[in-house]
């Protein structure tokens, strides 16, 4: 099995991360932010991994290193669970609607850290949640699973349902991804052998 599980401890936050690629959509969260917990539910139930999460941080601060640092984990534990990626299909993408919103998604696990992120959320907040840490759990998970990220929004006005559609997009592109495709199972998708 594909799983992998992170422990990670700072001054700021302590993790414990648990993911199963092949799982089924289980999840348990908690992350002392509930938005963030709701975002991770769902992107474990779209991408059908097995999820557990664990923070501690200083949220009477601000979320901010929670979200960043659960962006580091989860980018860790895809990179562990990954292994030498032989097999995977790689490439990913999906364009998913959520009422209003449109979002496009598309991912290359290459071993290379980019992310173009095209979203324009137009409040600063959904509820307590500082919209922009969007982007920063993003930063954190592409350069750790060191992949490449594309993510953009096609349409939508609506702050919730962009970040909704944006991680349910991105979990479904990333189990396309990194599904076996049975043609390549001992074989890594690369001219130079590795990713």
């Amino acid at each position: 099995m594909r799983t992998s599980l992170i422990n990670r401890k700072t001054a700021e936050t302590d993790i414990t991360l648990k993911l199963n690629l092949d799982g089924s959509g289980k999840s348990d969260i908690d992350t002392g932010c509930g938005f963030l917990d709701h975002m991770l539910t769902l992107f474990a139930k779209h991408g059908r991994f097995d999820l557990e999460v664990k923070c501690i941080g200083d949220t009477n601060v601000d979320d901010h290193h929670t979200v960043e640092d659960i962006g580091i984990s989860l980018g860790l534990a895809f990179k562990e669970a990954l292994g030498d990626k032989k097999g995977v299909t790689r490439y990913g993408y999906m364009i998913l609607p959520m009422d209003e919103t449109l979002i496009l998604s598309s991912v290359d696990f290459s071993g290379r850290a980019y992310l173009n992120y095209d979203l324009n959320i137009p409040t600063a907040k959904v509820g307590t949640f500082d919209t922009e840490l969007t982007e920063e759990f993003f930063y954190g998970f592409i350069r750790n699973a060191e992949c490449t990220l594309h993510i953009k929004q096609l349409d939508g006005k609506n702050s919730h349902h962009i970040i909704e559609g944006t991680f349910k997009s991105v979990a479904r592109t990333f189990k396309e991804a990194v599904k076996i495709d049975s043609q390549f199972a001992d074989d890594i998708l690369s001219t130079k052998g590795v990713l």
